[in-house]
């Protein structure tokens, strides 16, 4: 079995809850050492639940400093001194106020890579940046559920993880320039980057996005949801090869041509909606996946569970979620979440 890729990498995090946490527990499944510099009292996710705070810090140190002491500030220094990187996700102003920038961490090592995940930059303030807040600024909750009914959410934290993989892409990317410097992730920003088609249909042909009936897409018709006889099926015709194909299981005649189905919105709605109504999904999509038609019944988190356990893995006590990052040869630790301050120098805490 060969080595992580990121093994020799050592990284340290500050920063509480969700993004900054995802981003280096990805790391740390590539092999990364992370070091996860808590405040006395611990990282606040660790008062969610056991199984919350594992789902985020599986395979990491834990070092308790206070940072708002001169030993807590010696001790960082010493601990930067010797990482590539750090990734710190907390509001501008502690950033600033904790010297947890390249600024200031560039005395004890010119090298290192400072990325500072914030809600709407490292100069932009304070605002409150919560996942869901940023998912309210940036248009996404505008996006999403029935046109007729009030605006929604994901049901799961869309921002704070795709901001995590964000910000350690790019941490990754000045380790690999070797070069140190500062580099800035915002959630604000990750999200508007994942609205591309969307935003770039308004700002170049002055399409305004709109909500449309049971998610479905703004171009590719029919790609949405439908009922069936039982239960929903995910339906996603992006060209007219997997048209042919499904029309001709499902029975339904005309539209041939992308631009038609586009055009004739409604009555091709209609004739797929009719059409599915004589199966079930779960019917359908053993019919359509071996047709090569993108289709998948909806299932909860435990039924996808239940159909995917290679994708669950142990890590200590726990069961969680493998990493995404499948790389050949290699089979990561998934150690359990650190204690707090399990990795202390000496074992006590420096507090004011």
């Amino acid at each position: 079995m060969t080595t992580g890729p990121l093994k020799g990498i050592r990284i340290l995090e500050v920063g509480h809850m969700l993004a900054g946490p995802y981003a280096t527990m990805m790391l740390a499944d590539l092999g990364a050492e992370v070091t996860k510099i808590e405040p006395p009292g611990g990282d606040i996710s660790r008062q969610v639940s056991a199984a919350y705070f594992a789902s985020l810090n599986r395979g990491k140190r834990s070092v308790r400093l206070d940072l708002t002491t001169d030993d807590g500030q010696a001790r960082l220094g010493e601990l930067a001194a010797d990482a590539h990187a750090l990734l710190v996700n907390l509001k501008p102003s502690a950033i600033h106020r904790l010297g947890l920038t390249y600024d200031v961490l560039r005395k004890w090592n010119e090298r290192i890579v400072c990325v500072a995940l914030t809600g709407y930059g490292l100069e932009a303030g304070d605002e409150p940046a919560f996942d869901y807040v940023v998912q309210a600024a940036t248009g996404v909750a505008a996006l999403t559920g029935d046109p007729e009914a009030p605006p929604t959410l994901p049901g799961y934290s869309s921002a704070d993880n795709s901001s995590g993989l964000t910000a350690a892409l790019g941490l990754l990317a000045q380790i690999v320039s070797g070069r140190g410097g500062q580099v800035e992730v915002s959630l604000r920003d990750v999200m508007l980057s994942q609205l591309n088609y969307r935003a770039s249909a308004y700002l170049n042909e002055g399409v305004e996005p709109r909500r449309l009936p049971l998610g479905a897409h703004s171009y590719y018709v029919p790609a949405q949801l439908f009922p069936t006889a039982e239960g929903y099926l995910a339906l996603f015709i992006t060209h007219d090869g997997f048209w042919k194909s499904f029309a001709a299981e499902a029975g339904v005649r005309g539209f041939p041509t992308m631009a038609e189905r586009a055009e004739r919105r409604e009555e091709v709605l209609t004739a797929v909606t009719d059409a599915l109504a004589g199966d079930t999904a779960a019917a359908w999509e053993a019919r359509l996946r071996p047709l090569g038609v993108p289709a998948a019944a909806v299932r909860t988190l435990p039924q996808a569970l239940a159909a995917t356990p290679e994708a669950v893995v142990t890590a200590g006590d726990f069961q969680l979620v493998r990493s995404p990052v499948l790389v050949a040869g290699y089979e990561p630790a998934y150690g359990p979440p650190p204690r707090l301050g399990e990795h202390d120098a000496s074992g006590a805490v420096a507090e004011s």
